[in-house]
């Protein structure tokens, strides 16, 4: 190994006068270098870089593609989703417009049961005030002819004397055989 580096040195140190040897200035050498190390890259890497950008470029293409084809998915289910959406929205519609329906049928038939009902109770109420009408004019009628009577009686026994009330009935018993003759 000594015998390597003794040589390495050597070639290091070596006259540059029309011979070979290593060139120790790094900026003239560098784009030597450069070209070299650049050179054998293209030349080993081109097989390799060309390989990994033809897979990188596939995968965007295949990439691009699936997006593209959920994107046309996507918008097909948007479609759908809307189609849905439109007739969901027409049949809570048309539901509400049964339902609002429904409620004033309800609420009419409501009004025409109470309108009846007070109907009723109206003819009830005046059926009863005719009634109780009715019983306080007899009562009155009653009480009045009670009245009159008990009047016509104290007359009548304090103006009829024996003598008139026994006259009263013979004009009364002669009428009725006057009657009785007629009949026969």
């Amino acid at each position: 190994m000594k015998n390597l580096t003794n040589s390495f040195v050597f070639l290091v140190h070596w006259p540059s006068a029309g011979s070979f040897g290593l060139n120790t200035d790094i900026l003239a050498t560098n784009i030597i270098n450069l070209s070299v190390v650049l050179g054998v890259l293209i030349f080993f890497g081109k097989g390799l870089l060309s390989d990994l950008l033809a897979n990188r470029k596939q995968r965007i293409w295949n990439t691009i593609r699936n997006s593209e084809e959920l994107c046309v998915g996507a918008l097909e289910q948007l479609e759908k989703a809307r189609a849905r959406l439109g007739k969901v929205e027409i049949d809570a519609d048309l539901y509400r417009v049964t339902e609002y329906s429904e409620i004033e049928q309800q609420e009419l038939g409501l009004f025409f049961f109470t309108f009846k009902t007070l109907e009723k109770f109206e003819k009830s109420k005046n059926e009863t005030i005719l009634v109780e009408q009715q019983k306080a004019i007899n009562e009155v009628q009653e009480r009045v002819c009670k009245q009159v009577l008990q009047r016509v009686l104290g007359t009548l026994n304090s103006c009829l004397t024996n003598e008139l009330h026994l006259r009263t009935i013979s004009a009364n018993i002669g009428i009725l055989g006057e009657m009785k003759k007629i009949r026969h």
